[in-house]
């Protein structure tokens, strides 16, 4: 992999969450049966991140969850070489039935990862509305999914890959893309 271009860095990534936490205030009408889900494993920190400007903007501690969607894939087969998926595990403490889940995650590709995300946190209960936040979208989209909150839009050909890396895991924070 040859890197191409870097598109965000540390203040565009932070410009961009503040926005989508405005942005989701905004559209729920403040914060009240909202509960914000990462996807395992980048959009975790991400939910940290939104969760601690809601509280900055509204006051709020929203809850948070995490979700593991290893097993709701229906590409692992094609994904892996190994029989055993790894469990990352999934910890939502609360309980999802009537609440408003907004699932984050780093990017929105096909929609298949957002798609097994949806099957989990319906397992768990019945949300009254799901909605999906991501800090790129770069389009091509094999399922009829969009995002209600994008950070940034960022076209690409399927020969490119977007890479996120936040400080959390990556001790940095930028995306950017790469050829294959």
């Amino acid at each position: 992999m040859q890197k191409k271009t870097d598109i965000l860095d540390q203040p565009a990534i932070n410009r961009a969450l503040t926005r989508i936490a405005h942005e989701i205030v905004e559209k729920n009408k403040g914060g009240e049966n909202l509960v914000l889900v990462g996807v395992k494993t980048r959009g975790v920190p991400l939910t940290n991140r939104l969760q601690d400007r809601i509280k900055q903007i509204e006051g709020l501690d929203l809850p948070t969850g995490e979700l593991d969607i290893t097993l709701y894939r229906d590409d692992l087969e094609m994904a892996t070489n190994s029989n055993d998926p790894q469990l990352k595990s999934t910890k939502i403490d609360i309980d999802v039935t009537g609440k408003k889940v907004i699932l984050i995650d780093d990017v929105l590709y096909t929609g298949r990862t957002i798609r097994a995300a949806m099957d989990a946190v319906m397992d768990t209960g019945r949300p009254s509305q799901i909605q999906l936040g991501v800090l790129v979208d770069r389009g091509h989209r094999e399922l009829p999914i969009r995002a209600d909150y994008v950070g940034k839009n960022i076209p690409t050909s399927e020969k490119e890959i977007v890479v996120v890396q936040l400080a959390e895991s990556d001790e940095i924070d930028q995306v950017s893309i790469y050829d294959k």
